[in-house]
């Protein structure tokens, strides 16, 4: 059963642990995460985070297509911002996936020295998610674990926070609420790739990314206000994302990047990209004039955007 984890605290009594996909790490695992910080400080053990290197759902039905809010390289890092003393990437096997959730349970405590279960609210684990909470305090019971249901976080009376929400929200171009569910900019990493250079001949050259993981979750087409950056440094940027209706329409979606106030050959560097604002719809227009037009209209929406 491959794992890997990260951190490097080990404690002899044992651990307080969650456990989830964690994909976005967005304010509702946030706020799980912070109750296990709570639990570890007033049990004394330290804290650790179970996830999975690859997205359950995709080992039950290969078949099925999931778009991701986060690489595993940039969950771990999201992660360990929170503090965390130890996280785990279990490699969720189709052996796995036939445990029960006692097995799990047992697996837990026996392999990883959990002693504290803390529960999403809403979460559910082993063989066809049958068993309930009731049924994990029971297991633990009997194997000296104690588990414990986690508060749910709200953003208000009518809505709470979920993967599937913030999914939903940039999957219809809702950045601003994305965002909120999030506690920041959704964003992603690429790397600059050569492109068709027909932006550099109207005055807006571009870096077209490769995206770090294809299965990334992306808006959809449209013109966007970002911050790009380069390394250590940032820029007032906008994206699109599209098929360049007006320059070259090859049936490709693409993603490029035109930094503003900004003149340097960039191919090959990684480039990351957090998305502000929705500016537009892609237009195919009449003629290259009126394009650069428009897109002059955009470079000054996003100055004003990113003030």
């Amino acid at each position: 059963m491959g794992v890997f984890a990260e951190g490097h605290i080990e404690t002899r009594e044992g651990f307080v642990a969650t456990i989830g996909f964690f994909d976005g790490v967005h304010r509702g695992h946030q706020y799980l995460i912070s109750q296990l910080h709570d639990l570890a400080k007033s049990t004394s053990l330290g804290s650790m985070v179970i996830t999975f290197a690859k997205h359950p759902r995709l080992v039950v039905q290969p078949q099925a297509q999931v778009s991701l809010l986060t690489s595993n390289e940039q969950k771990s890092a999201l992660l360990q911002e929170q503090g965390i003393d130890k996280t785990v990437f279990l490699d969720f096997t189709p052996e796995m996936s036939m445990m029960t959730a006692y097995q799990f349970m047992l697996y837990l405590y026996e392999e990883w020295q959990v002693r504290v279960l803390l529960i999403g609210y809403d979460h559910r684990f082993g063989h066809n998610r049958s068993e309930g909470f009731e049924d994990y305090v029971r297991y633990g019971q009997e194997m000296g674990m104690k588990v414990v249901q986690a508060k749910e976080e709200r953003i208000s009376e009518e809505q709470g926070v979920s993967s599937s929400e913030v999914r939903q929200f940039i999957q219809e171009g809702e950045m601003d609420k994305a965002s909120q569910c999030l506690g920041r900019y959704y964003d992603f990493t690429g790397k600059v790739v050569s492109g068709y250079h027909k932006g550099l001949k109207l005055g807006f050259p571009t870096a077209n990314l490769e995206l770090d993981i294809p299965n990334r979750l992306l808006p959809p087409v449209g013109v966007y206000v970002v911050w790009a950056s380069l390394g250590e440094h940032t820029y007032k940027a906008m994206l699109n994302i599209g098929y360049r209706p007006t320059v070259s329409f090859d049936g490709k979606i693409s993603l490029e990047v035109h930094l503003l106030h900004f003149n340097r050959e960039i191919y090959g560097e990684t480039m990351h990209v957090s998305v502000v604002h929705r500016l537009r719809n892609e237009v195919k227009f009449s003629s290259p004039e009126q394009l650069v037009e428009q897109l002059q209209r955009d470079a000054h929406a996003v100055e004003m955007c990113l003030k």
